[in-house]
Order: structure tokens, then C-alpha cells, then sequence
């Protein structure tokens, strides 16, 4: 029998269903899973009484005939959502003493269904970067790094920002967690860890109680170990919320009915665009693999072209941390977080800011005032959104041709900490596959498809029209049956 720790949610809740174990031992299983695993960093804020409590009521509904779609299942939950009574710190000093009133609508939406709260995951600070390296509460490692991660010489990252979600859902810590993805930051440490991310389509899960980062292209999404584990999930956390203001009001499919339909006559495009100089001959390999698994699932594969894709990244790296300076300015050390005192209110702002605040977030929060400033507003933003348009408009023309588009997710496998630190550019560049969907409001998944030379994993992300997430489970379900990923991280609990 396989251990606890191992099932899927799907299993897990159908074996839930024949009691052949109660909520309270799924649970307690992950908890001491997580006492082992406190060398990966994956958590910031462990939860075992929260989550002990919430399996007992769960064990009593499902008794009274009144589970819901996901009761007993031990999530984590990334620290970027606020959660009433826990303190949510997005992984900064600056917050590092502040325990919300409140509840995050997607946070809410898994709870009212039954999900258990292991803990808050760790993050980049305030979503912002790559790697899980810039967290106030140290990196997290990767489960991949080897059996001892804790005596490793060369320790691997988990990819970023939503790395301590991703690390925790490959290191059998939770059954799944949630992310958000502002430039990748779903999909991309998903494909490093060897699990799966999707990204749904901006407006399709609320935003209500997610500490922002750049407003019009934050989107929150489900981490798990399988393609229909995403589906539920999602099913689960999107929908209409009138609290947020960007919210769509679109009707939720049942994404789970997608799953293991044929694609035969589905088109799946790839773009010549996304062939960048200097990719690594392994990524390239595992795509072009990629193509012919959905080809022999039934699909067709076409050329299409993307031509304004190699203006994404700089467009990105001037709209988002434009927001960011916008949103970030409301910690101040008056209303609430970390304060430090000066001998004048700009001093109290200086103080506060200046110790609170890590280098990387500065670095953004510097180049959003700057490009948001009088002489550089029209220069720059403005004509940033323009080209946001285009961007858009490309993938609008291309859907006219096919029903998805499969990319690799990122440049490479998952790299040591530390390697790239010193160079920003080099750790802007992870997100230069996965930039274009945010822009452009689309949803994206990435499925892990196979290892390369060096043992670690690599995924591809399949991209969807607008609200048209089935069509995108529909192909990614194809895909993972084709690619029969069961590989398992060194580390596991």
C-alpha cells in the first residue's frame, strides 16, 4: 500500500470516501512529513493544529454525508494569501508581524470546500523572482537537490516566486498548494520541480486578500502532482468575486470533464518566436518530444508566429515593477507591518522602508518610481502597454489558426542557489517563456514531460485562449498520459 503521503488528491479523496483512512491520519501523515522535511525551507508558517482541527471536521461531515470536493485534503497555502489569524508575511520583514482580520477569497473557497491548512509556503519576497531566493525567511531548497538536502554540497532551487509551494507538493509535503503567477511564477517552478502549474486566465480566480504585486497581471492558481488534481483544484478556487474588481464574471466549467478526452483533430500550435538564440539543445529536444507525444495522441501541429514575443520581457520588466511601486507604497510603517522610528515622518518612511524591504524589491520598487516619473511615463510605460496590445493581437491571430500553443516553460532545468544572484538580468531571463500569457491575460499550464542528462526535470507549458481552460486540461492531460512522468525527487518524505 502506498504511503499517505504518495496519493494523489483524486485517490486520496476516493479513498477517503471508502474510509479506508480518516481525514485526521491524511493529515497527521503530512504534518510529520513536515517535521522531516524542514531542511527544504518550504514553510514559513506551519499550521498543525489548524490543520488537526479542520481534518476532525472534515471526518465528521463526511460521516454526515456532507463532504465537500476537497474535504481532508492538506493543502499549503503560498504566504502570499491572507489568512484570518495566521500571520501572512509575503516573505518579508516588512510584514513580518502582521496577522490579517481576514480571509482570501480563493483561501476561503478551499476551506468552505474542506481543504486542510498545513502551513504558509514560502516565497520570493513579495513574488518577486525566480528562485525562492530572495525570501526575508532564507531560500528554500529544492527536493531535487538529493537525499540529504540538508548536507549537500551544491543546493538546487526550487524555482520561484511560488518555490516553497512547488517544493512542497514535489517533496510529498502537501497534496497540493497554492501559487500566484505575476511572469511564471506558477509555471516555472512547476516545470523545475517536476510537477504540475497552471496559470488560468486573469480575472478567473479572485484576487480578494492576495498581497499584490502587479495588479493587472497577478493571477492565482492551483500546484499539484497530477493533471486532474489542477483540475479540481481550480474548479474549486475560481469563480465570480464582486470584492475584487478585476474579477470576471464568467461561468465555471468543470475543468475535471476535460480530462482524458481525445484531441484527435485539436490543433496545437508552436512558435517559431520562442526558438531564442542560444536555447539549450536539451530544451529544444524535450519540445520538439513534446510536439510529437500530442501529435501521436491525435493532435496536429502547426507552425504559427508570435512576432512582437521578443519585446515581452522588457515590456514586463517595465509594467510590472511600474505596479509594483504603486502597490508596495502603501508600507509605510504607520497603518500596520514593521515599523522603525525617525525624528520625522520621511525619516520614519526611510527607516522602515530601507530595513524592511529586501535588495531585490528596492531594485524593482526604484525602477517602477523611474519609469512611472514625469519625462518617463509616456517614454517608457505608455509605450509599454502599447506594445502589451500587440503582444495580445499576436495571440489573438494565432488562435484563429489553433486551439493551444506548446512552449517550453523555462530556459533550463532548476540551477544551484546562488548561481545567478549576481546577475538580475540572468534571473529575469527564467521568466522570458512564461512573460507573454501574463501580458496578455491567457492561461497557461505546465506539465513535467521527462529528465534530462543531469537526472532533474523539465516541463512544457501548453498556452489556451482566453476562458478556455478545458480545451487547455483536455491537452495537457494528453500530454502527461503520452509523457508518463512518475519520476520521484531524491528527497521525499
Amino acid at each position: 500500500m502506498s504511503k499517505l503521503t504518495d496519493l494523489s488528491i483524486t485517490e486520496a479523496l476516493a479513498r477517503l470516501d471508502k474510509k479506508e483512512f480518516s481525514a485526521v491520519d491524511l493529515a497527521s501523515a503530512h504534518i510529520e512529513g513536515m517535521k522531516k522535511a524542514r531542511c527544504l525551507n518550504a514553510f514559513i508558517t506551519e499550521t498543525p493544529e489548524i490543520a488537526l482541527e479542520q481534518a476532525k471536521k472534515s471526518d465528521a461531515r463526511r460521516a454526515a454525508g456532507k463532504a465537500g470536493a476537497l474535504d481532508g485534503i492538506p493543502l499549503g497555502i503560498k504566504d502570499l494569501y491572507c489568512t484570518k489569524g495566521v500571520k501572512t508575511t509575503a516573505a518579508s520583514k516588512i510584514l513580518d508581524n502582521f496577522v490579517p482580520t481576514y480571509e482570501s477569497t480563493v483561501s476561503g473557497k478551499l476551506f468552505d470546500a474542506g481543504a486542510v491548512m498545513l502551513g504558509k509556503t514560502s516565497l520570493d519576497e513579495f513574488a518577486m523572482g525566480g528562485s525562492n531566493t530572495t525570501s526575508a525567511f532564507d531560500p528554500v531548497v529544492s527536493p531535487w537537490t538529493g537525499p540529504d538536502p540538508a548536507s549537500a554540497t551544491r543546493k538546487l532551487v526550487p524555482g520561484g516566486s511560488s518555490g516553497g509551494s512547488a517544493a512542497a507538493v514535489a517533496g510529498h509535503l502537501a497534496m497540493g498548494a497554492t501559487g500566484t503567477d505575476t511572469g511564471g511564477s506558477i509555471r516555472q517552478p512547476a516545470s523545475l520541480t517536476g510537477i504540475v502549474g497552471i496559470k488560468p486566465t486573469y480575472g478567473r480566480c479572485s484576487r480578494w486578500g492576495i498581497i499584490a504585486f502587479a495588479s493587472s497581471l497577478d493571477q492565482a492558481g492551483p500546484m499539484t502532482r497530477t493533471v486532474p488534481d489542477a483540475a479540481l483544484m481550480l474548479k474549486t478556487m475560481a469563480g465570480f468575486d464582486p470584492k475584487d474588481s478585476t474579477s470576471a464574471d464568467q461561468p465555471v466549467p468543470d475543468f475535471v470533464s476535460a480530462i482524458g478526452q481525445s484531441i484527435k483533430g485539436m490543433k496545437i500550435g508552436v512558435p517559431r518566436e520562442y526558438r531564442i538564440d542560444g536555447i539549450n539543445e536539451e530544451t529544444d529536444a524535450m519540445w520538439n518530444s513534446g510536439a510529437a507525444m500530442l501529435k501521436a495522441a491525435g493532435a496536429e501541429i502547426i507552425d504559427i508566429n508570435l512576432p512582437h514575443t521578443k519585446y515581452a520581457l522588457p515590456v514586463y520588466y517595465i509594467i510590472a515593477p511600474a505596479e509594483a511601486s504603486a502597490n508596495l507604497a502603501r508600507y509605510d510603517g504607520v497603518r500596520f507591518g514593521h515599523r522603525i522610528d525617525g525624528n520625522s515622518l520621511d525619516e520614519l518612511y526611510e527607516n522602515t522602508r530601507g530595513a524592511g524591504f529586501g535588495k531585490e524589491v528596492r531594485r524593482r520598487i526604484l525602477i517602477g518610481t523611474y519609469v512611472l516619473s514625469a519625462g518617463y511615463y509616456d517614454a517608457y510605460y505608455l509605450r509599454a502597454q502599447k506594445v502589451r496590445r500587440l503582444i495580445r493581437n499576436d495571440f489573438d491571430e494565432a488562435f484563429k489558426k489553433c486551439d493551444a500553443v506548446l512552449t517550453p516553460t523555462a530556459p533550463s532545468t532548476a540551477f544551484g542557489i546562488g548561481e545567478k544572484s549576481d546577475d538580475p538580468v540572468q534571473m529575469y531571463l527564467e521568466d522570458v517563456f512564461t512573460v507573454t500569457l501574463n501580458l496578455a491575460g491567457l492561461p497557461g499550464i505546465s506539465v513535467p514531460v521527462g529528465l534530462c542528462k543531469n537526472g532533474l526535470p523539465m516541463g512544457l507549458q501548453l498556452i489556451g485562449r482566453a476562458f478556455d481552460e478545458v480545451s487547455l486540461f483536455k491537452a495537457a492531460s494528453a500530454l502527461e498520459k503520452e509523457a508518463g512522468f512518475n519520476h520521484k525527487p531524491p528527497f521525499t518524505v
